[in-house]
């Protein structure tokens, strides 16, 4: 069977530890004489992530080892999301969906929510557009309530690049976004108990 991207992780081992970094493109000038600055903010937002997986026999690192190399350096893609804010912190309650077209940039509107909802997501929280292929990965950036008739607008980082269309599902569990390797070299190490160490860099794919 041919394999298709995006990839899932697996999921029998867990990870051990997982650092993401929110990366913005901002220009920076200083004056020599003053220190005075100006920045510019540029479009380019994305999420990096450096992935730990704990030790482990070769049984289950294998797993992990043809999914690394199958995803063929930087070529294909994978789903990945926080694993320990798989559950907001917010109700979240409802039928989310977008609200209105072309919504493009750090805000979005959205409909469908349990009305009357105070911290309806938290600041901290992710929401997730999309789905498989086409799946990024937001930060909720403040608390965001409903009002009477389900409706939230939420602050999200990264900027959303690509308009969803009205009453596209707005996904508040369990959310990933596509993510490529960092690198297109992947290396394992063994030691001399046969048991197997792993990391991995990842980028978001735009």
């Amino acid at each position: 069977m041919a394999i298709t991207y995006p990839l899932t992780l697996p999921s029998h081992t867990g990870i051990q530890n997982i650092t993401l970094r929110a990366v913005n493109t901002v220009g920076m000038s200083m004056s020599p004489f003053t220190y005075q600055q100006q920045a510019v903010a540029h479009a380019g937002q994305r999420w990096e992530v450096d992935v730990t997986l704990p030790s482990m026999a070769r049984a289950d690192a294998e797993q992990w080892v043809a999914f690394l190399v199958s995803l063929r350096g930087r070529l294909g893609t994978f789903t990945l999301g926080d694993p320990v804010s798989a559950t907001p912190r917010g109700s979240a309650g409802g039928t989310p969906l977008v609200n209105g077209a072309s919504q493009t940039g750090g805000v979005l509107n959205i409909d469908g929510c349990t009305a009357s909802q105070t911290g309806w997501l938290k600041a901290g929280d992710y929401i997730q557009l999309g789905t498989a292929g086409s799946a990024t990965l937001h930060k909720v950036l403040k608390d965001a309530d409903s009002n009477g008739s389900g409706q939230v607008s939420l602050d999200l980082w990264p900027y959303i690049r690509t308009a969803p269309a009205n009453d596209a599902t707005v996904v508040v569990t369990n959310t990933v976004g596509r993510f490529r390797l960092a690198s297109n070299e992947q290396n394992w190490n063994i030691n001399e108990a046969s048991i197997y160490g792993l990391t991995f860099g990842g980028v978001e794919a735009i």
